[in-house]
């Protein structure tokens, strides 16, 4: 279901607006630039959330890559 956003921009722009309407659609223009916005936003915070965890987190012990290849090689 779609709401009605509205906002004001200055009489000039909204003129310009106006003289262009044949040759862009300034609905379907804004819709998707703020589509864009969230997403761009909603991935920066999901980027924060993440860098912080990693942050947070005391890594593997020294020597773990080693041994774990090392286990594996011999499994086989």
């Amino acid at each position: 279901m779609s709401e009605v956003v509205s906002f004001k921009v200055p009489k000039e722009i909204k003129e310009k607006m106006r003289r262009y309407r044949n040759k862009v659609n300034w609905s379907k223009l804004l819709r998707e630039f703020l589509i864009e916005k969230i997403r761009l936003l909603e991935a920066e915070e999901k980027l924060k959330k993440v860098s912080k965890i990693i942050s947070e987190t005391r890594g593997v012990p020294l020597g773990f890559s080693t041994a774990a290849v090392r286990e594996d090689r011999d499994s086989n």
